[in-house]
């Protein structure tokens, strides 16, 4: 059995290079809070948007997340552990992006009371190319957010979660709460070995 602050086992690749960077916005980091904090007891989920990573100076890729949309989770018979994202949600915020010159560059849920680390089941979902950012939410708080993609084991490498300090100048003047999250004490494994989707 693994530590509680390690993933599951055979869904991370610890010794893989962090190589890439989400990005997101003060503003888009409370709006996925407040709707993190909405779906708890049940998994939340939703889409990131924002143009094609490019890789910078110093060869790592950056996902800028210029939108974030919720989109409802379908799996009412196993919601606190599981989601399926309505495939008409992922349609509708695909075709957006595409009219704006953006891409669905990765899809967010929730991990209630469990730490926001890929599963089993996360595992067998996930797109090549697609970020997971995971979020953990509970009753009293939401977060820590981590971010992770697949690398070349079939395995999630973790991306560094960064807030774009040039949107936050912009997001604080327009009134927004710029704080990050607090890092909270992870809890026990999830039941299944981290099977939360």
């Amino acid at each position: 059995m693994s530590d509680a602050a390690d993933p599951p086992p055979d869904t991370v690749d610890a010794d893989a290079p962090v190589t890439a960077s989400l990005r997101l916005t003060p503003a888009q980091r409370a709006e996925l809070e407040a709707w993190c904090a909405d779906a708890y007891p049940d998994e939340g989920c939703g889409l990131l948007i924002g143009p094609p990573s490019a890789p910078a100076g110093d060869g790592r890729l950056t996902y800028r997340v210029r939108r974030v949309t919720r989109a409802r989770n379908l799996n009412v018979a196993r919601a606190r552990d599981r989601y399926v994202l309505d495939p008409a949600d992922f349609l509708a915020a695909d075709r957006a992006a595409r009219a704006d010159g953006l891409d669905v560059v990765g899809i967010w849920h929730t991990h209630p009371d469990h730490p926001p680390r890929p599963s089993i089941t996360d595992l067998e979902a996930a797109w090549d190319g697609y970020v997971y950012l995971i979020v953990r939410a509970s009753a009293d708080a939401v977060g820590p957010m981590r971010a992770w993609q697949l690398g070349a084991s079939r395995r999630f490498v973790e991306l560094d979660v960064e807030t774009d300090a040039g949107a936050a100048a912009a997001d604080t003047r327009a009134g927004a709460d710029a704080s990050k999250d607090d890092a909270l004490k992870e809890p026990a494994p999830h039941p299944d070995a981290g099977a939360s989707s």
